[in-house]
């Protein structure tokens, strides 16, 4: 396995470049992410992130705010590049897909910990391999409020080499094993082409 290579400033686009190309670029981007997008119960998705993800948020970053120096771009990078995913690792972004006042007010204080109950199981019956999600250290150290959850988290999930090797050819499960969140469980089979996506990760592709 190799290691995702990181984004640098030459994957960036200047942004009358960017124009140019963006269009036909996000079409991809959004047939990309409909394959790494998994809904799991009424609220929460999560979306495997990859270098062409990142490089999208990266260059939409720097458009949105109209960064123009190599230095604005660096930051966006050195965030963006953290959230790619290690060698034998799935990077996810969970979001907790809440629209309404009234929402927020019980799933954000019911969902405390659903950053690390998020699972990947491997295999079907006895012998189902689970894989617990972990939240990225980074982000995870601006959380200070206990009683209350973020509606985004960074998550990984990491495999081991018989994991790995194993990934794309059994059946993949992702769920979410959280005791405020029953309808996350028994979870969502990942269909064949998700998988195979996915499988490029675990491979540093």
């Amino acid at each position: 396995m190799t290691a995702v290579r990181p984004l640098t400033l030459d994957d960036i686009a200047e942004q009358r470049v960017y124009e140019r190309e963006r269009e036909e670029f996000r079409r991809r981007v959004i047939a990309v992410k409909k394959l790494r997008r998994v809904t799991v119960g009424p609220v929460v998705t999560l979306t495997f992130e990859s270098r062409m993800t990142m490089r999208f948020q990266v260059q939409e970053m720097a458009r949105a705010e109209r960064m123009t120096t190599d230095q604005q771009i660096q930051h966006e990078l050195d965030v963006y590049n953290r959230l790619l995913p290690a060698p034998g690792e799935l990077s996810a972004t969970l979001f907790l897909e809440l629209v309404s006042e009234e929402e927020l007010r019980t799933w954000l204080h019911r969902l405390v910990g659903i950053e690390r109950s998020c699972e990947v199981r491997i295999g079907t019956g006895d012998a189902v391999e689970t894989i617990v999600s972990s939240p990225e250290e980074e982000h995870e150290s601006h959380l200070t409020r206990r009683e209350t959850t973020s509606a985004v988290h960074y998550v990984r999930f990491r495999l081991d080499e018989d994991q790995v090797a194993t990934f794309g050819h059994r059946p993949v499960t992702l769920a979410v094993n959280h005791p405020a969140y029953p309808d996350g469980l028994p979870g969502v089979v990942l269909g064949e082409a998700t998988r195979a996506e996915l499988v490029g990760d675990l491979a540093g592709e």
